[in-house]
């Protein structure tokens, strides 16, 4: 993994809203950064928002991150998860 020390060029400020994302640690951070970076993804915007992700974070890392997080994170999002990593669908919510 290749060390990062500021993701406010990495990632768009909105996603982070109410925290100061300039003192956000890739390592540390992994819980908040991971899920906000595909809250607002789409179909055509999530080959790219993930491919980001992947530079900085396992697939493991990811998966977990999503199966447990409490941010909003879409159904939609995590079935697009899952099929990339060909892993059984899971939700966020109850479907």
């Amino acid at each position: 993994m290749k060390v990062i020390k500021d993701i406010t060029k990495i990632f768009p400020k909105h996603l982070f809203w109410d925290i100061d994302y300039s003192k956000l640690s890739i390592k540390r951070d992994k819980d908040i950064i991971i899920p906000r970076a595909l809250y607002t993804t789409t179909k055509d915007t999530f080959a790219n928002d993930i491919a980001v992700l992947e530079r900085l974070y396992s697939k493991q890392k990811i998966l977990s991150c999503l199966k447990n997080t409490k941010e909003h994170v879409s159904n939609k999002t995590c079935v697009m998860v899952a099929k990339r990593y060909n892993v059984t669908s899971f939700y966020r919510y109850a479907v």
